[in-house]
C-alpha cells in the first residue's frame, strides 16, 4: 500500500530528474556541485563518480570524508578471499567448517550453524549477496587462519592500492565491541572507489554482485531451513548497465552504496556515502538511491563528452579529490572527518549528526530493510552482447 501511494508522485519526480540530467550541458557536468536528485532534501557526508578504465574522478563532493563504510567494507573481504584462492592457499569448493564465533556475528545473516560446513564459493555468495555478517566472519578464518589475520591482509591491501585515509578492523562492517566509531572501519569516497576499481579489475566480483536473488544452503540444508538471499542493492535491474556492487547501512554509518554501471563500453563506479534522510532521518536508503541514480546519469553524460578512456594500471588509483574543511578524528594520520554535505549544495553544512561518541547498535547495524523504494529504468536498455555474469 506504500508503495501505491508513492508511485505516482516518485515516478513523476524521477522523469523530471531524468530531463534535468539530459537538457544539462555536458561539457560542464565535471566543473560544477551535483544537483539533489528531485523530490529529495536528503543530506549525505560525501561521494564521488570515477571512470572505472582510467581512476579518473569525474564528479565528486566531499570525497574525502572519513566515515564507516558499513557493509560495504565486504568488498574488501571479497577481493582477500580472491587473493587467497589466487595465491591456491584455498579454493572455491574449499569446504569451511562453522564456528560459534561465526554464528555469533549478528545483524544480517544466513543463520550459520556450528554444525554446518560450507563451501568458499557458497559463503561468498551470502556474503555479496544477502551481506551475511556470519559468512563474511567465516570466510576470514578460511582465507588467513583468523579473524586477526585478515584484517591485516585488508588493511596491507588498502595501503598497497594507495587508499591513505583507510582503516579496517572487520571483515564485516559490523560497528566495533566498544561502540566507538573511533574504532570502526573508517574509510572516504575516494579511497573507496579505488577498492571497487581493483574489484571490478582483478576480480570476478561482478558475477556476484550482480546477483538479485538466489537460494542459500540448497546443497546441505533440507528445503525448510534455506534462506532466500535477496540483494540489497535496488538499481539491479531497474537502471540501465547496474551490476554491482555493495550497499551498507549501521546508524552510525548512514546509507552507503558502492555502484558500478557499463553503459555502450564505458563504465562507471560511483560510491556515496552517510546518506540520511530529511532533516538526517532514517528514510531506508530512498535518498541514497536517488541520488546514486543521478550521479550514474550524470556521469555518464559526462563520459560521453570525453575522449574514449585509455585504460590505465589497475593499481593506479585516482587523482586525490580537493580536501575539504575537515577536523581530526582518532584514527590513523591523514584521517580526517568533515559534517555531512546537503543534498541541495546552495544550503550551509551542519553538524555531523551522528558524532563520533555516538554509538551503533548492532542490531540495528543490519541492512535488512534497506532500501523499499522501488525503482523504473531511466535510460535506454544497454546494446544487447554477450556477457558473463
Amino acid at each position: 500500500m506504500f508503495f501505491a501511494r508513492l508511485a505516482r508522485p516518485f515516478f513523476l519526480r524521477l522523469s523530471l530528474l531524468i530531463a534535468i540530467c539530459a537538457a544539462a550541458p555536458t561539457a560542464a557536468l565535471a566543473q560544477t556541485k551535483s544537483k539533489p536528485a528531485t523530490g529529495t532534501a536528503g543530506i549525505y557526508k560525501g561521494y564521488v563518480v570515477t571512470d572505472a578504465a582510467t581512476g579518473k574522478i569525474l564528479l565528486e563532493d566531499g570525497a574525502n570524508t572519513v566515515t564507516p563504510p558499513a557493509s560495504m567494507t565486504k568488498i574488501m573481504t571479497f577481493l582477500i578471499v580472491s587473493d587467497a584462492i589466487k595465491a591456491g592457499t584455498i579454493a572455491l569448493d574449499t569446504p569451511v567448517r562453522i564456528t560459534n564465533e561465526d554464528a555469533k556475528m549478528g545483524g544480517t545473516g544466513v543463520w550459520l550453524d556450528p554444525r554446518e560446513t560450507f563451501t568458499v564459493e557458497e559463503l561468498l555468495l551470502a556474503t555479496m549477496i544477502q551481506s551475511a555478517n556470519d559468512a563474511a566472519h567465516a570466510l576470514s578464518r578460511a582465507a588467513a587462519g583468523s579473524r586477526e589475520a585478515f584484517v591485516e591482509r585488508m588493511n596491507a591491501r588498502a595501503q598497497a592500492l594507495g587508499m591513505t585515509r583507510t582503516r579496517f578492523t572487520s571483515p564485516h562492517g559490523l560497528p566495533p565491541s566498544s561502540r566507538q566509531l573511533a574504532d570502526s572501519d573508517l574509510t572516504t569516497p575516494a579511497d573507496f572507489a579505488i577498492l571497487c576499481r581493483e574489484a571490478i579489475t582483478t576480480t570476478d566480483i561482478l558475477r556476484y554482485s550482480a546477483i538479485k536473488t538466489q537460494m542459500f544452503g540448497t546443497s546441505s540444508r533440507p528445503a525448510d531451513k534455506q534462506i532466500r538471499m535477496d540483494n540489497h542493492n535496488k538499481l539491479l535491474g531497474r537502471v540501465a548497465g547496474v551490476d554491482g556492487l555493495k550497499t551498507g547501512y549501521t546508524k552510525a554509518a548512514g546509507y552507503c552504496l558502492s555502484a558500478t554501471a557499463e553503459r555502450n563500453g564505458r563504465r562507471l563506479i560511483v560510491v556515496i556515502m552517510g546518506s540520511f534522510g530529511v532533516g538526517g532521518q532514517i528514510d531506508t536508503g530512498r535518498s541514497r538511491d536517488l541520488k546514486t541514480i543521478e550521479l550514474i546519469e550524470r556521469g555518464f553524460s559526462t563520459l560521453a563528452a570525453q575522449s574514449p578512456a585509455i585504460p590505465a594500471s589497475p593499481l593506479a588509483p585516482p587523482p586525490p579529490a580537493t580536501p575539504r574543511t575537515t577536523s581530526p578524528v582518532s584514527a590513523p594520520s591523514p584521517v580526517t572527518e568533515s559534517g555531512p554535505t546537503r543534498g541541495n549544495l546552495t544550503a550551509p553544512r551542519r553538524p555531523d549528526p551522528s558524532p563520533i561518541t555516538t554509538p551503533s547498535d548492532e542490531k540495528t547495524a543490519a541492512p535488512v530493510d534497506e532500501p523499499t523504494v522501488k525503482f523504473v529504468p531511466i535510460a535506454p536498455p544497454v546494446p544487447s552482447k554477450s556477457k558473463s555474469r
